[in-house]
């Protein structure tokens, strides 16, 4: 059977950096308020002309650098983001364009946080019934475009950035042990809107609006359906928790990361951080950490790596991977 394979990722962070220090001089908040509620310390914010297709452009060259390939190779190019450059051409296809690739499929995946995980899910398949032999998939946001900067509840947040990985088909007998993504899950339920959206749109206001939360819906969703989603893949792969080299969870909220990760009995060291210095960017914060995990060594060849992240919609979802 064919399988797909990470062969190497990539991130991209913008320069500026703004910490909680520089946000309590903006709005009512402190340093030890969002820390002991979020874990944030610090996140990046795009400069002004700085867009997404930049910054995914940016993980994307660092993820074919680790893979050793050239752009010519890529035949796909998915981005997941809710920040794209212009309500159309895709973003995807602009990274096409920076990256000097004028052939094969580009397009965009709009599922907010759970972004990654819906586009790597895409990818994948594409990969193992041939319509693709390797693949960028990238996760990218602006968000510090679309926040309230007088909200305080969720301007402290949100940050800026891009991951980006590398697929390529492999040819595996399709056992657990076998290097290659072993499945990906994916779940929506659209009746949790009013949790967690964007009060603007294109077809709505003709505006590009602002992040709206419901903090507390959110968390409660966000533990019972992140748990829940990796007990469902691990269980489709005749895996259990203690199997588990790595969890690569969405960066949203330190309590979110560990109340799922004791709900699953997965001991805090497995668990990749990034949050007190990304805050949450969305679709790009899986890959981020992902590419921090593979780049300093922590993830080696032969672990095997879990992903999940929960987005506005809701959607959310999961992807078991052997590294």
């Amino acid at each position: 059977m064919i399988r797909s394979q990470i062969l190497g990722c990539g991130a991209y962070l913008p320069r500026k950096v703004l910490t909680n220090h520089d946000l309590s001089a903006m709005v009512d908040t402190s340093d030890e308020w969002i820390v002991s509620r979020t874990g944030i310390r610090e996140r990046h914010i795009a400069a002004d002309g700085e867009t997404t297709s930049d910054l995914a452009t940016l993980a994307a060259r660092e993820a074919l650098r680790a893979a050793n390939l050239p752009p010519e190779a890529v035949d796909l190019i998915v981005v997941a983001t809710a920040t794209p450059d212009e309500t159309f051409p895709a973003t995807a296809t602009l990274v096409q364009a920076k990256l000097g690739i004028s052939r094969g499929a580009a397009f965009d995946v709009g599922a907010v946080c759970a972004g990654f995980l819906y586009a790597i899910a895409i990818a994948d398949s594409l990969v193992r019934t041939g319509n693709a032999g390797t693949a960028l998939v990238i996760g990218a946001e602006t968000f510090s475009r679309i926040l309230d900067w007088q909200d305080r509840s969720t301007c402290v947040l949100f940050g800026d950035g891009a991951g980006a990985v590398v697929l390529r088909a492999v040819e595996s007998a399709g056992g657990p042990h076998d290097r290659g993504i072993l499945s990906t899950h994916l779940h929506a339920d659209g009746r949790q809107h009013d949790y967690l959206y964007v009060d603007g749109g294109p077809s709505s206001t003709q505006t590009t609006g602002h992040l709206r939360m419901a903090g507390k819906e959110v968390f409660r969703h966000a533990v019972n359906n992140l748990s829940s989603v990796v007990d469902e893949a691990l269980e489709a792969n005749g895996l259990t928790a203690a199997d588990i080299d790595w969890l690569v969870p969405h960066q949203a909220n330190q309590r979110i990361l560990d109340a799922t990760a004791r709900r699953l009995g997965i001991a805090p060291e497995k668990v990749v951080v990034t949050i007190d210095r990304h805050a949450n960017t969305s679709a790009a914060s899986v890959p981020l950490a992902l590419a921090e995990a593979a780049g300093d060594g922590r993830i080696r060849a032969g672990h095997l790596v879990v992903m999940e992240a929960m987005g506005g919609g809701f959607t959310w979802g999961a992807c078991v991977a052997r590294w």
